[in-house]
């Protein structure tokens, strides 16, 4: 049996969370430059989020540049970056109806590739069936420290009082304050961290890291993650006997 027969349709994760590891390391292993590496994850891009469509995902958060990534060769930041520009198709988004987000620092983006990020932000605004965000120049502590630095000048101000700051309202003023916290965190490539990603958002998330790199990545890997994630019990810090004996929501 195949782990798309084994998959329970009505448990599926409402918000798939992807940190999207190993396109170099895939890339020399098969004798290519890095770069195309970055292709090929495209590729799985496009695959994957046609997959998640098609089985009645709601969200899927694609981490594709973090702020620390701006450290790497200079080349291999341009062809990524035009990457971006050249991928971000209608191919993708509007013949699937999805919804596209970018979560990141705008402003540190090239003008091309800002231009073209908000362009397709704009178009796909009125789709429906799913919505996929871009984590690009992201990181969450920074994402965190931007909303403390908010809540201080709304502090000093005097439209905010301490009480009033709760986990609902830090959510509220997060970038990812349009969608929910992701219950499924996939990992690729075989490294077993998050690297700054999503951390507030992952704290009850369910993680899955896998040793397949990205651009390997197929329909069948992430069947087998949905599987896993629902084979585990998730109790949000109550006992597994609570969990069991809870009423089931009409």
């Amino acid at each position: 049996m195949s782990y798309r027969e084994q998959i329970d349709m009505e448990r599926l994760p409402e918000h798939i969370a992807i940190i999207m590891d190993g396109n170099g390391r895939w890339a020399k292993a098969q004798g290519l430059p890095r770069t195309a590496g970055h292709v090929e994850g495209v590729a799985t891009v496009k695959r994957i989020t046609e997959e998640c469509t098609r089985l009645g995902v709601k969200f899927l958060t694609l981490y594709t540049f973090s702020t620390e990534n701006w450290d790497r060769p200079e080349e291999e930041i341009e062809a990524l970056m035009n990457l971006v520009i050249t991928k971000l198709e209608d191919e993708i988004f509007m013949k699937n109806n999805v919804r596209f987000r970018m979560i990141g620092e705008m402003d540190r983006l090239p003008a091309g590739v800002r231009k073209r990020v908000q362009e397709c932000m704009e178009r796909t605004a009125g789709n429906t069936r799913m919505t996929v965000i871009t984590a690009l120049s992201y990181s969450s502590r920074w994402e965190i420290t931007q909303t403390m630095k908010e809540m201080a000048r709304q502090a000093i101000a005097g439209k905010l009082r301490p009480e009033e700051i709760t986990e609902d309202y830090v959510s509220s003023h997060l970038l990812t304050n349009f969608m929910p916290d992701p219950e499924l965190l996939i990992r690729t490539g075989g490294e077993l961290r998050i690297s700054n990603y999503l951390l507030w958002q992952c704290a009850y998330s369910e993680f899955y890291f896998c040793d397949t790199f990205w651009p390997a990545f197929h329909e069948e890997d992430l069947h087998k993650a949905i599987v896993e994630y629902q084979s585990r019990q998730r109790r949000f810090g109550k006992t597994g006997e609570q969990v069991e004996t809870a009423p089931t929501e009409m």
